[in-house]
């Protein structure tokens, strides 16, 4: 859920990765520094950081406090605000407003501002109900990483027209 100005944006988280502790592929693997400290926090704040110079990712920390692990949301259905993620996202196609979490943080509006905010709690950003029951989930390996490439940390409702990546990891 994302509250920007007046407008709520919403959707169901049907795509996420997990980075656990001691993954070499977690962007703490090599300890805290200044981009990475919102993964230190108490479990469910949000870690958003900038990659390949375009796009804003977001993350739900995952552990207590100090020590760091994510859940990297990759993609979400749109509930609410479906024409204002049409604007952001400069697209009409509803399968593509946030299939892939570059596209989820650009739908939802998400930026740096957002990082360390406190999901659980009323604000700009947080995690709501669920909208409806969840169908099967599946797994597979993650999407886009060099190393531990061969774990099961992906997590995706099979079936959904909104879930990212290639069709044969869908």
């Amino acid at each position: 859920m994302r509250k920007t100005g007046r407008n709520r944006i919403s959707g169901r988280i049907v795509e996420t990765e997990a980075y656990p502790p001691g993954d070499p592929s977690g962007h703490v693997y090599h300890g805290r520094t200044a981009r990475n400290q919102s993964l230190f926090l108490d479990v469910g704040f949000a870690y958003v950081y900038f990659i390949y110079g375009t796009s804003y990712m977001l993350n739900v920390t995952a552990e207590e406090p100090g020590v760091g692990a994510g859940v990297l949301l990759r993609a979400i259905e749109p509930v609410d605000g479906i024409d204002l993620m049409k604007r952001l996202r400069k697209t009409n196609k509803l399968t593509d407003l946030a299939r892939g979490p570059g596209r989820l943080a650009a739908a939802l509006e998400i930026d740096q501002r957002l990082d360390g905010v406190d999901l659980c709690a009323n604000g700009p950003l947080w995690l709501g109900t669920a909208v409806r029951e969840t169908a099967h989930i599946s797994t597979t390996v993650r999407i886009g990483i060099t190393r531990e490439v061969g774990r099961l940390l992906r997590f995706f409702e099979a079936g959904s027209p909104f879930v990212s990546g290639p069709h044969s990891t869908r």
